[in-house]
């Protein structure tokens, strides 16, 4: 996308890939709607009120995981 261009690499090196990291919690996301819509249960790994930092889990944040900018 925009791979050529320079300031892309200097903000993917200042905040990390946000575009990657959105796609993976998009496909996160999506596997798990799926399996709630196949089975009307979410995955084992989905866990409500489970701590953000337990592994395997995301937070139900609206940033994807990775570092942020503040």
């Amino acid at each position: 996308m925009f791979k050529d261009a320079p300031i892309y690499h200097q903000l993917v090196a200042e905040r990390g890939d946000v575009p990657a990291r959105v796609r993976d919690a998009a496909t996160s996301i999506r596997r798990e709607l799926d399996q709630v819509m196949r089975t009307g249960q979410p995955s084992s790994a989905f866990q409500p009120g489970a701590s953000p930092g337990d592994a395997g889990l995301r937070s139900h944040s609206a940033l994807p995981p990775g570092p942020h900018p503040r």
